[in-house]
């Protein structure tokens, strides 16, 4: 693991598992960003000390989807 630099724009390929789940016309699923999943994980406060820092740093997540950078899900269809 390595910091990011702030302004910088860096690309991930998240593989988010398994799952399955319906969805009906009019719902919108949705892709929570965030740089935490306490109590799930171990927290993070965002700074360079991981497991020993006190104070935390907030966290400013942005996910860019213009013509340069089309960020997308991909979800595959399984007629039934």
């Amino acid at each position: 693991p390595e910091l990011l630099v702030p302004g910088q724009v860096y690309r991930f390929d998240i593989d988010l598992w398994a799952s399955s789940n319906v969805f009906f016309p009019g719902h919108r699923p949705r892709v929570p960003v965030t740089s935490s999943n306490f109590p799930r994980f171990d927290r993070n406060l965002n700074t360079e000390a991981i497991h020993r820092e006190a104070v935390g740093q907030v966290a400013i997540n942005t996910v860019l989807h213009d013509e340069l950078r089309a960020s997308h899900i991909v979800l595959p269809v399984i007629d039934r």
